[in-house]
């Protein structure tokens, strides 16, 4: 049966960011308006191995992760016509990154701590990283020591008080510009 091409500006787009920054939520509709498939890399590993990430991290550490989140990027990166929305810490290996940054674009999403606190903090337990005494200031020292790497990232959009489809719109016409600099 012959494939239908619809015009798109990419068929792989990765999503990176800081935790909290909205980057499940604006992938999924971000695969919806390009007509591609969305898998959000944490729930893939859970699916993958039948244990939730939190649990993975209590009982088998963030080492073990790690290794499950490496193996699992070089899986999904030889699919295509995909959106996949890394954990906020994927993009900080080295070799997930240059690996992702090969494959296509990678879309930065940022938001100010703050904001990140409130949306990260909606379903307690769920964020092993913020298990911690002062969780803003977590955020802030983690997002400080993070950003030179998400900064390596080929589109940045900031999330902070805007709607999902607004976000969206802003990532499509910057993947359509990013496409025409690359000749596509």
């Amino acid at each position: 049966m012959p494939r239908l091409e619809v015009p798109r500006p990419a068929t792989f787009v990765s999503l990176t960011g800081f935790m909290g920054v909205g980057k499940s939520r604006i992938g999924r509709e971000l695969s919806r308006a390009l007509m591609l498939h969305f898998i959000d890399l944490d729930r893939y590993i859970e699916r993958q191995t039948g244990i939730s990430i939190p649990d993975i991290f209590r009982h088998l550490g963030e080492e073990a992760f790690r290794r499950m989140e490496k193996e699992a990027v070089g899986e999904l990166i030889r699919k295509d016509y995909l959106v996949l929305s890394l954990g906020g810490g994927t993009f900080l290996d080295p070799e997930n990154r240059k690996a992702l940054l090969s494959r296509g674009p990678v879309v930065a999403l940022w938001a100010s701590p703050e904001t990140i606190l409130e949306r990260a903090t909606r379903k307690p337990g769920e964020r092993p990283l913020l298990q911690v005494e002062n969780p803003l200031e977590r955020i802030r020292t983690l997002l400080q020591a993070r950003a030179p790497i998400y900064r390596e990232a080929h589109i940045h959009v900031s999330t902070d008080g805007r709607k999902v489809e607004e976000v969206v719109e802003e990532i499509l016409a910057k993947l359509w510009a990013y496409a025409k600099n690359r000749g596509r």
